[in-house]
């Protein structure tokens, strides 16, 4: 993989954009522990991303599967805000269809790190 860091990475752009609607979405919300999940999960995603490039080496690798477990994990929350009403239709089925997306690329992701190292 052909890059200098991680900000050049559309995986990261993505998901930070994602994690950005998120907050935008839930900053009305008062019920606190859900929305406070659904936005750590949403940080985590890019974070991690973030962390495993500047890492590099035998670590790298370990970091795009934490982001995709927080992709799942989101997804999830997601499903139940909509249950309760968090979050409308429509806002649920574009962030799960953008985290179901990451998910793709973070596995891609992952995958070149293999054949690179």
């Amino acid at each position: 993989m052909a890059y200098q860091s991680f900000e050049e990475l559309e995986v990261w752009k993505r998901a930070c954009w994602l994690a950005v609607q998120v907050y935008e979405a839930l900053r009305e919300s008062r019920d606190f522990a859900l929305r406070d999940r659904m936005q750590q999960a949403a940080i985590s995603i890019p974070s991690n991303i973030a962390e495993g490039v500047e890492r590099g080496g035998k670590d790298f690798g370990r970091f795009p599967r934490v982001a995709r477990g927080s992709a799942a994990e989101l997804r999830t929350q997601c499903y139940l805000a909509a249950q309760v009403g968090v979050l409308a239709p429509d806002q649920t089925d574009r962030f799960v269809t953008e985290l179901k997306e990451l998910s793709k690329m973070l596995t891609g992701l992952a995958r070149s790190l293999k054949t690179d190292h």
